[in-house]
């Protein structure tokens, strides 16, 4: 490939600390046996993830912003491992949905935008564990660098592949949504709105009943729901009960992070600079009701695995795609690298995971992807250039360990690169200012030390380096969005108005 060098490279994971989760033999010495085709013992578990989509994992019963109620997300927690820092491979649906579903970084598939043209042909870790004797089951949104049903899952549930195209993808120069500014009314009560995700968790319950119950081989199911993604309807209910919360973010437009150039086309290109204050609070209290809505349906999950008795054998996990800046620097939505963005809520519970326990070194999505191949016993077939380690090797608090993240998609001039290593966050932006910030003590990256600490900066240049030539990357993605518009042009592809 030439672009990228192992996996492990800059990402170490020495650990420093004991790790929060019990290693399968210990597990195996530790806890009360499982009985798994007819042996005694904990040959392999199941593994469930509720993954939602655009959760700014700050806005939740466990994290700074508590007022929002999430008792499931706490219950799960309680009886599992809140890794605190994790991270998507890339703040958008698609890219981040397909470098988790092939095992690679988004560069290395070329999932730069929301564009699915054209296809593209991964080995998907639904095939291989299906190949490998896991019954993998994909349920919900899909958004892939192809068809679901091209990926070799061995069931899927009402897959929601993305139709149409987005063609607002131009980065030089930047295209505009024209739809922008009227999103800023896309809240408020609507009940109806609410039934796409009710439907496919009662799907997921119904196949816990039907088939999860009585399978005698592991299995894993991927449940993908929308909400809390934007538009920010809810019920009745849920809109009464954030009435006292119609707030405005702590820091807007005016702070110099959000003089930052991509901070500012993600503004333009979005045209959220139109958005007056009263949109402002109307679309927060719709999106704590979103949030909120589907801490419930991971409630129902959780029940009906204990319903049926899967708990003790079931590992289970939430989390979603990427995170939404909430009007944060007056931006909405992802596409930025910015914390509230690029981070996203991982809890995980059920054999192997200890309770109640909190794991800081950064991790991301990829990891838990591994983390299905260890659970089911299938390690050993996952193929060696795939990037992740197994949660259950991920100790508590490892400084050396590192986590990347990219974005190349609409709303900025070019790409740009994350890299989190203990407290620093390095952000190498191409044709724009490189921004750096001790999270600890700016957690809302409000102070840019880059030309502060040069050394800093180096260090975490040299482990981005070690994952791939930014400007090289930059190249691609900009030759390979020209040929996506070229053919949209050419084949009269309808353009959706939705980002995703």
């Amino acid at each position: 490939m030439g672009r990228c060098l192992s996996r492990r490279g800059f990402l170490k994971s020495a650990g420093a600390a004991a790790p929060a989760i019990l290693s399968m033999k210990a597990w195996s010495e530790a806890a009360p046996a499982v009985v798994t085709r007819g042996k005694t013992g904990p040959e392999w578990f199941n593994v469930l993830v509720v993954k939602s989509d655009e959760h700014n994992p700050f806005f939740s019963s466990l994290s700074r912003h508590s007022f929002v109620e999430t008792p499931n997300m706490r219950r799960l927690a309680e009886r599992g491992v809140v890794f605190e820092n994790t991270y998507c491979p890339s703040p958008l649906c698609s890219p981040c949905r397909s470098s988790f579903a092939s095992g690679l970084r988004v560069h290395r598939i070329q999932r730069y935008n929301n564009c699915t043209i054209p296809f593209a042909n991964h080995p998907c870790y639904g095939r291989i564990l299906a190949e490998n004797g896991v019954h993998s089951v994909h349920a919900g949104k899909a958004d892939f660098y192809n068809k679901t049903a091209t990926l070799g899952f061995s069931e899927m549930l009402s897959p929601g592949d993305r139709g149409g195209c987005d063609g607002s993808i131009s980065r030089n120069p930047l295209a505009i949504r024209e739809d922008g500014a009227s999103r800023a009314s896309g809240f408020g009560v609507r009940e109806e709105n609410l039934a796409h995700d009710t439907k496919r968790t009662d799907e997921a319950l119904a196949w816990l009943r039907e088939t999860g119950a009585k399978l005698d081989r592991p299995w894993t199911l991927d449940l993908n729901l929308v909400k809390p993604h934007f538009p920010h309807f809810v019920s009745q209910e849920l809109w009464d009960h954030y009435a006292d919360h119609e707030d405005l973010p702590q820091y807007g437009r005016e702070v110099e992070t959000a003089q930052h150039p991509f901070a500012q086309d993600l503004r333009a290109h979005f045209q959220t600079d139109q958005f007056t204050e009263s949109q402002t609070r109307g679309l927060r209290r719709g999106y704590y009701g979103c949030v909120a809505f589907i801490d419930r349906q991971l409630g129902r999950v959780l029940d009906g695995l204990e319903e049926t008795g899967l708990s003790e054998r079931t590992i289970v996990a939430y989390t979603s795609d990427h995170g939404e800046m909430l009007g944060k620097f007056g931006m909405w939505w992802k596409c930025s690298l910015y914390e509230d963005s690029a981070r996203v809520p991982l809890i995980v519970a059920g054999p192997g995971f200890r309770r109640g326990k909190t794991v800081q070194t950064p991790v991301d999505l990829l990891d838990l992807q591994a983390t299905f191949f260890r659970a089911t016993g299938r390690d050993s077939a996952r193929p060696p250039e795939w990037v992740g380690s197994p949660l259950q090797d991920i100790p508590d608090n490892d400084p050396s360990r590192a986590v990347f993240s990219e974005y190349h998609g609409h709303g900025t001039r070019a790409s740009g690169y994350l890299i989190r290593k203990g407290d620093w966050k390095l952000l190498y932006n191409i044709d724009a200012p490189r921004q750096l910030f001790n999270l600890r003590d700016d957690p809302d990256e409000l102070d840019n030390r880059a030309d502060k600490r040069p050394d800093k900066v180096a260090e975490l240049e040299a482990g981005l380096r070690a994952i791939c030539d930014p400007e090289r990357e930059n190249r691609r993605a900009d030759e390979y969005i020209l040929r996506q518009l070229a053919e949209i042009k050419v084949e009269g592809v309808r353009s959706r108005a939705g980002e995703g």
